[in-house]
């Protein structure tokens, strides 16, 4: 027996089943985009920084070039033998202070010994090593009346500065006195040169100055001497 055609319902077959729904695909251009957005960003940051830093290095060399320029006209516009004349002065000016720093005066030490030295007591030799100007030292003999008169000696060298750690030995009593050996060793600032001339100067300095008003006419002030004594009468002269 044949189907009849006629459709025993009335929905359509194909509204009964439902329509495919698109899948959505999830697309990443806009990320790509940002990527090469930034990069040609810091493309043209560099290049930017690169053009700065090469006309920075371009300027400092021209300025670099004007000032060279500038130092060398200076340096032509004074004469070269005057240059040449002022550091030869300055050398030798150099070399005198450093001369003068090492120098001694032994001048110094013997104005010292002669008014530390007491009567009772005469040196006989003297050696004076200023081979080390840091480190002098002196070697003397001489005769003392009695050995309290050394021991005395001894303190004043100690109070007084410019000998230092004096060392008495040798001694030996014998009929014209004490005989002794001194070893000592010098201060080398109360015999430097260069120091003892500041001192002077700083003395100079502080000293009170006395203003005294100049007249033409003052005769200078001569002293009378003294009358003789009655208790010391006058020696007739040796024939």
């Amino acid at each position: 027996m044949a189907e009849s055609p006629i459709q025993s319902s009335f929905i359509p077959r194909d509204a009964a089943a439902p329509a495919p729904v698109p899948v959505r695909r999830y697309n990443g251009g806009g990320l790509s985009d940002l990527l090469l957005l930034v990069s040609i960003v810091l493309f043209v940051a560099s290049l930017a920084l690169a053009g700065a830093v090469f006309l920075y290095d371009q300027y400092v060399q021209t300025s670099a070039a004007s000032k060279l320029e500038q130092l060398k006209r200076a340096k032509e516009a004074f004469e070269p033998s005057l240059i040449h004349q002022i550091t030869r002065l300055d050398d030798r000016m150099r070399a005198a202070e450093q001369v003068l720093g090492v120098h001694i005066a032994p001048t110094a030490f013997f104005l010292a010994l002669e008014q530390s030295t007491l009567q009772s007591i005469s040196f006989q030799t003297l050696d004076f090593d200023s081979a080390d100007p840091q480190r002098i030292s002196i070697s003397m003999t001489g005769i003392a009346a009695s050995v309290n008169a050394i021991a005395l000696q001894g303190d004043l060298f100690s109070k007084g500065g410019t000998v230092t750690n004096p060392i008495f030995s040798d001694i030996n009593r014998q009929p014209d006195g004490v005989h002794f050996k001194l070893t000592a060793l010098l201060n080398p600032a109360a015999v430097n040169y260069v120091q003892l001339v500041a001192g002077l100067i700083q003395q100079a300095a502080t000293a009170p100055v006395q203003n005294q008003p100049f007249s033409p006419d003052a005769q200078p002030a001569v002293q009378a001497p003294a009358p003789p004594t009655e208790q010391s009468p006058a020696t007739p002269p040796e024939q």
